[in-house]
């Protein structure tokens, strides 16, 4: 994108060290030269009638969530007596909004009028600053504005410190080409970036349908193609299996290991994301589980672990290696010619997943336990030892190709989005003059 584009002629020291040299007909300003800055506040949170208005009522979280620049909606409104309780300055269209603690530097341009709690402040630009340039220069000294933030609990940048912040000001025709520049090539850069992510999740429900059709036996991994012939499997969820595969109790696929005593092992969590993997902790962390290691459980490489109150959201996996888990996790062994790996793949498909809520029991449905009682009585596709290994082999194949994709598509987004930054970082510091590049825009 910035192949074409030269380097201003004229360059002159701007006197500001984030900025460094400026073209040579770019004036340098105080923000509050350019803007008037407006303070935040907010209505007592006691009194109904200062809440759930029509006027745009912002805080950092607001500005954090945006998708685009444009703000026309933020979670809670006030009313004009609430505006009137707390003294919040009301901002016009096009005022930039910028975040000024917790954190510093998120910001947006207010569709309609609007004002801010005390965490943001508003910028009001003068006429010769646009709303857009204001954002674009913001955007590129989110580092330099942090930077100058102070306290304790957290970091607040003042009114005083952002009306002194210095500005590159170009005159209103070359920040016109600057915007629309912009515009047209970070519109570009976003395509690219969504066109990625699109395939990301395309790729990632492609493997989720390999996994459900394997795991249930709509396809033979072996040959890609369905089996010759089913039968009925006799649980309402499957409908149909393989006719050589059987529908199994789990306790005749796995006995329950209940061992403590191990207190030399690492300890290891069921995460919903990954499975079960080797815990990290911190000192203060690692001292509270020290302390009472008697009454975690021993887990064997390639048990199956489950968190009895997360298992129907996926909390479930295989145990890496020995170690240790929590008295409130289920350690199942799995018994000769049992490959856990199937099990493990077929336990996180959603129709499982919703089975075992059914079985799940307790006082409050958010609190249900799957306890190993109700666990060994639940049904469960199982094909022969062979095929249950080639599943799982099968799946861990696509998965690890998967993943490779996935990071490469990534990475490629990484790319896309430090060029963004650099690229916007160029042209509104005057690296880079585009009012040649402009008139060739589509």
């Amino acid at each position: 994108m910035d192949a074409g584009l030269k380097p201003y002629e004229q360059m002159k020291d701007s006197g500001v060290e984030w900025l460094g040299e400026v073209p040579e007909h770019w004036d340098v300003r105080r923000l509050g030269n350019s803007a008037s800055v407006l303070n935040g506040a907010t209505p007592s949170t006691n009194n109904r009638d200062f809440w759930n208005g029509n006027l745009l009522w912002l805080t950092p979280e607001d500005l954090g969530k945006l998708n685009s620049p444009r703000i026309s909606n933020s979670a809670r409104k006030i009313t004009p007596e609430g505006h009137a309780s707390c003294g919040t300055s009301i901002g016009p269209p096009e005022s930039v909004a910028l975040s000024t603690r917790a954190p510093i530097g998120h910001l947006g341009i207010l569709a309609t009028a609007g004002c801010t709690n005390q965490g943001c402040k508003l910028l009001v630009p003068s006429v010769a600053i646009d709303s857009q340039y204001l954002y674009r220069v913001l955007e590129t000294a989110r580092d330099e504005l942090q930077s100058l933030g102070q306290g304790t609990t957290f970091l607040e940048l003042s009114r005083a410190k952002l009306r002194n912040f210095q500005l590159p000001i170009p005159d209103c025709r070359e920040q016109t080409a600057i915007i629309l520049f912009l515009n047209h090539a970070t519109g570009q850069i976003e395509r690219y970036i969504r066109a990625k992510e699109k395939l990301i999740a395309l790729l990632e429900e492609q493997k989720q349908v390999i996994i459900h059709d394997a795991v249930t036996g709509r396809i033979d991994v072996r040959t890609g193609m369905p089996y010759p012939t089913y039968k009925q499997a006799g649980v309402e969820w499957l409908r149909e299996i393989p006719a050589h595969w059987n529908m199994v109790r789990n306790g005749r696929l796995f006995v329950q290991r209940n061992e403590v005593g191990f207190s030399e092992l690492p300890i290891l969590e069921v995460s919903l994301r990954s499975g079960v993997r080797e815990r990290d902790f911190d000192n203060s962390n690692r001292k509270q589980v020290l302390s009472d290691l008697s009454k975690y459980k021993r887990a064997v490489k390639g048990d199956i672990a489950y968190n009895m109150m997360r298992m129907w959201q996926g909390a479930v996996g295989v145990a890496p290696v020995d170690g240790l888990v929590s008295p409130a996790y289920v350690v199942a062994r799995p018994l000769t010619g049992i490959e856990p790996r199937f099990f493990d793949y077929l336990f996180h498909i959603n129709e499982y997943m919703i089975e075992v809520d059914k079985y799940s029991r307790g006082i409050v449905k958010d609190r249900n336990r799957l306890y190993w009682e109700d666990f060994k009585q639940m049904p469960t596709p199982c094909p022969p030892s062979d095929e249950q290994v080639a599943i799982a082999d099968t799946i861990d194949r696509i998965g690890h190709s998967t993943s490779t994709e996935i990071r490469n598509l990534q990475k490629q987004i990484d790319l896309a989005n430090e060029y963004r930054t650099r690229l916007i970082a160029d042209v509104v510091t005057g690296k880079f003059d585009v009012r040649k590049a402009v008139n060739s825009l589509p």
